[in-house]
């Protein structure tokens, strides 16, 4: 069994443990957070058997083999030099830290180690994503032209929605560009092949000053109706769109929303090329739209018989039995824990998961959006 531990309990911990569990290989032994007291009682709840208040005793526990950071952003860079300094596998919790700087430092790191390292981009892991990256890779879809989507939430639509992602020093300088926007990139990215390299952004803040929670208040929980409020600046944007250039001449746009009235998490793409275009949408993820000029479109279902052969192991059970988020994310660490038990990062070529080159790439790319919005211009990707 490949021993592993997970630091920090909140909203996304809990969905990596749930993950690692279904994989039968891994063993989630030791659980870390703030403080001794709220990580023992988070791994009791969670029946973990381990529990630590401070990270370098935690990195010391006998037979840990892979640590996950599930903290919140402001603390990625500093425990992901932590882990690789402890030369343990590493799993990070997007973004890979703040700063582009900060991100090739960790690739750097990372690499000289020789660790096997990952970031939690997991909407490549659905199955009809994998398919459509097959059949861009196979040239199914043609010449590229194009591509177009949009990723919309709507949880932070009141003036009173905040958490700590609102927090410029906690969360970054980007909020919903850096939060679901990097998802968009990574997704189109991945299916594509391609690499975005020039941006051109606009964004807006709908709310300049929300309505914060005295007591606090979790990712995505529901208000109450006894709270009490404190106004708070916000320097972070609800929402935006980018006209982007990939690297082979094609182009496309997108637009990302945390403000939009009934979207819950609706990612979705198009995909057009000179033979066929391709479209998903998260909210319906078993389906794959395959549009042609001449003859009928088509809608695939995720049914493993009739993927293609190379990505069929994406989809685990008969057509009809729907899969989704908690899937996609099993996906993610079953392709991670396939390279942990071989003890290497696989080839970039056939490497399903994102690395954290590509975590950084796509730092580079919300670097280069937000300079965009500030100076109103197109800005190069940086290498």
């Amino acid at each position: 069994m490949i021993q592993v531990g997970i630091i920090g309990s909140g909203f996304i911990g809990p969905a990596h443990l749930e993950a690692l569990r279904r994989l039968g290989n891994v063993q989630v032994v030791a659980l870390c957070d703030s403080s001794l007291a709220h990580a023992q009682a988070k791994a009791d709840e969670l029946s973990v058997p381990h529990a630590y208040g401070d990270v370098d005793t935690f990195l010391a526990h006998p037979g840990l083999q892979v640590v996950h950071n599930c903290t919140p952003n402001h603390l990625h860079a500093q425990i992901n030099r932590q882990i690789l300094a402890a030369g343990k596998h590493i799993f990070s919790e997007k973004p890979l830290c703040l700063t582009p700087d900060e991100a090739r430092e960790l690739v750097t790191m990372a690499e000289d180690v020789g660790v096997v390292h990952g970031v939690s981009f997991v909407y490549r892991q659905f199955a009809m994503v994998q398919q459509a990256a097959s059949m861009q890779r196979s040239g199914a879809t043609g010449r590229l032209f194009s591509v177009y989507g949009s990723y919309l939430q709507d949880w932070m639509l009141n003036e009173t929605d905040f958490n700590w992602r609102v927090d410029a020093e906690q969360g970054g300088a980007s909020r919903a560009m850096a939060d679901i926007g990097s998802h968009w990139c990574d997704t189109v990215q991945f299916v594509t092949g391609r690499r975005i390299v020039e941006v051109m952004a606009d964004l807006a803040i709908v709310w300049p000053t929300r309505k914060a929670n005295v007591a606090g208040s979790s990712t995505f929980s529901p208000q109450t109706q006894a709270a009490q409020y404190a106004d708070y600046p916000v320097t972070t944007e609800d929402a935006g769109s980018v006209l982007f250039r990939f690297d082979d001449g094609s182009k496309g746009c997108f637009s990302v929303s945390q403000v939009s009235a009934g979207r819950k998490n609706r990612l979705s793409f198009e995909l057009n090329g000179s033979e066929c275009s391709l479209a998903w949408d998260q909210e319906v993820p078993q389906q794959l739209w395959i549009g042609k000029r001449e003859g009928a479109n088509q809608l695939l279902s995720d049914d493993p018989g009739l993927l293609n052969r190379d990505i069929a192991d994406s989809a685990h059970f008969p057509g009809g039995h729907i899969e989704g988020w908690p899937d996609a994310f099993k996906n993610m660490m079953q392709n991670f824990y396939r390279a942990v038990a071989q003890g290497e990062m696989p080839p970039a070529r056939s490497r399903r998961f994102a690395s954290f080159r590509d975590g950084a790439n796509v730092m580079y790319i919300i670097d280069a959006i937000m300079k965009s919005h500030q100076q109103q211009r197109w800005v190069r990707v940086a290498d």
